[in-house]
């Protein structure tokens, strides 16, 4: 069954390269990324992890923790772990769930047969404090994704979760942000004391709130 934004984050208990967990108390009353590879030892989920690592510091300023998923089982994880840290200059520092039943990767939907019969696709899940599914990202096995800009949607989730704001194109934290169009004019001359620039009476912006 696919995973649809504001569903609750299925629950599961697994080995990981970091021990046993449950995922929901290893999430506490943190963000989570969970992120899928379709198998160990591939070159792109290489450059993937070790990308993640040297960014960890980026996710902890922002209560994210970061865990990956791959279906092969943990001693395949614990080499490729030291094959990551070798070609990537970085250390590893975050768990690698592993899958080989499957278990994980059925509970998220991350197989699809019509890529591929066998491997995951590069999905990603971000998940609140809550427990629920905030963003999905879905990716093919060739395409490496762009940990950048997972940051920078956990910038906008986050945000937005605390303002009466969207973020626009291209936004990136810092610029000005749309305010809701469920809030009025008189509300947001109280909710933004920096003010707003009213464009069209559907678009108004505002200085992001929480600068």
């Amino acid at each position: 069954m696919a995973i649809r934004l504001g569903d609750d984050a299925p629950n599961f208990t697994a080995t990981t390269t970091e021990g046993e967990i449950n995922f929901h108390e290893w999430i506490g009353d943190k963000w989570a990324i969970l992120f899928s590879h379709p198998a160990d030892y591939t070159p792109v989920c290489t450059t993937e992890l070790g990308t993640a690592a040297k960014l960890k510091g980026e996710f902890d300023k922002r209560n994210v923790k970061m865990i990956a998923v791959s279906v092969d089982p943990i001693d395949s994880h614990n080499g490729w772990v030291n094959d990551i840290n070798e070609t990537q200059n970085t250390t590893m520092n975050f768990p690698i769930i592993a899958d080989p039943d499957r278990n994980v990767a059925t509970l998220y939907d991350m197989i699809h047969p019509n890529a591929n019969a066998t491997m995951t696709v590069r999905s990603v899940f971000v998940v609140g404090p809550d427990k629920k599914v905030k963003l999905t990202l879905t990716y093919p096995a060739s395409t490496g994704r762009n940990f950048n800009e997972i940051l920078r949607v956990v910038d906008s989730l986050q945000l937005t979760s605390k303002f009466s704001v969207a973020t626009p194109a291209n936004w990136n934290n810092g610029d000005d942000c749309i305010i809701m169009n469920s809030v009025t004019n008189e509300q947001a001359a109280e909710k933004f004391p920096k003010g707003f620039t009213q464009i069209k009476p559907y678009l108004r912006t505002t200085p992001q709130p929480n600068l």
